[in-house]
């Protein structure tokens, strides 16, 4: 066996530890647990092996995310950080996590690449090579991505209701900031966060107007945007809020409903290559071949092609 293959498999060895610490769950940044000194540990030594496996590597993991951030482009970084945003800054998926992982898992693509370019040296194993490591580096970017998707269409499809509890709230005697803290508190999902993230800017300091512009700029959902923009210009010209949110939830629910039946309308054309390539076959030899076996039989004999 060639020692590249040695060499690889020693290396994905010893960067598995560090990819667990960088997927793995959130956790407290207490180096040492204060009860375990409290209670009087003999030496620091015993208080550290009291610790969590994820606690112990966790200097090893800032010191790779440090190394990991360095080498990651100004401009990558930075789209990093705006995936994260879309998706919600999930606590578990930190930067120093991803970058790490991004790391991690570029260099076992490389390394697994390379094991099996060592042994044949063409241009299809070189391409192949490159593939696995791009697709281990961009892998956290994609799931990055996967999950803004996801966040996003849940905030189109919360955000007809979440309108009409605020018009509801505003037409029974409540101001608008009163409105979002209702539909922020009683709801569940990315918008209700949302929304409770723009009303602690507001209480902050922060102009209604700019707060709800963040709101738009940390989703970027179109529908939300369309809202956004209809009550910062309602604001400025003296428009009644609760006309606003009346006209507004009524044209969501028409989108909603109208992207409800253009996605019924493509079930048909989606079925359509699944239908020819799987089904039909199946069934013309389910039905035709009987008929193909007893024709063979009929113009070849008992011994006909198909027998």
């Amino acid at each position: 066996m060639p020692v590249i293959v040695y060499l690889a498999a020693g290396a994905i060895a010893l960067s598995l530890p560090l990819l667990w610490w960088s997927v793995a769950g959130a956790r407290t940044d207490k180096q040492v647990d204060r009860s375990v000194l409290m209670a009087g540990a003999p030496d620091l030594r015993a208080a550290v092996l009291r610790q969590s496996a994820g606690d112990r590597a966790r200097p090893l993991g800032g010191a790779a995310a440090r190394f990991a951030k360095r080498l990651t482009p100004v401009g990558w970084y930075e789209a990093l950080d705006h995936r994260m945003m879309l998706a919600g800054r999930p606590a578990a998926w930190t930067m120093e996590r991803v970058l790490v992982a991004k790391l991690l898992l570029g260099a076992l693509g490389f390394l697994l690449g390379l094991a099996a370019f060592s042994d044949r040296r063409t241009l299809g194993w070189l391409l192949l090579w490159a593939g696995f490591t791009a697709i281990g580096y961009f892998a956290p970017d994609l799931l990055l991505f996967s999950r803004g998707q996801e966040r996003r269409e849940a905030i189109g499809k919360a955000l007809p209701d979440t309108l009409d509890q605020m018009t509801i709230a505003v037409e029974a005697g409540l101001g608008f900031e009163a409105a979002m803290t209702r539909a922020g508190r009683a709801g569940q999902g990315p918008l209700a966060d949302e929304l409770v993230r723009t009303l602690q800017e507001m209480q902050v300091g922060v102009p209604r107007a700019n707060a709800l512009r963040n709101l738009a700029d940390r989703t970027e959902q179109a529908d939300l945007r369309h809202f956004v923009l209809a009550v910062v210009q309602a604001e400025s010209y003296g428009i009644p809020v609760a006309d606003v949110l009346r006209t507004q939830a009524g044209e969501q629910r028409v989108k909603r409903r109208q992207r409800a039946e253009e996605r019924a309308m493509k079930i048909p054309v989606k079925v359509i290559f699944p239908l020819i390539l799987c089904i039909l076959p199946t069934l013309f030899i389910v039905i035709l071949g009987p008929a193909m076996i007893q024709m063979s039989r009929t113009l070849f004999g008992e011994g006909g092609a198909f027998s």
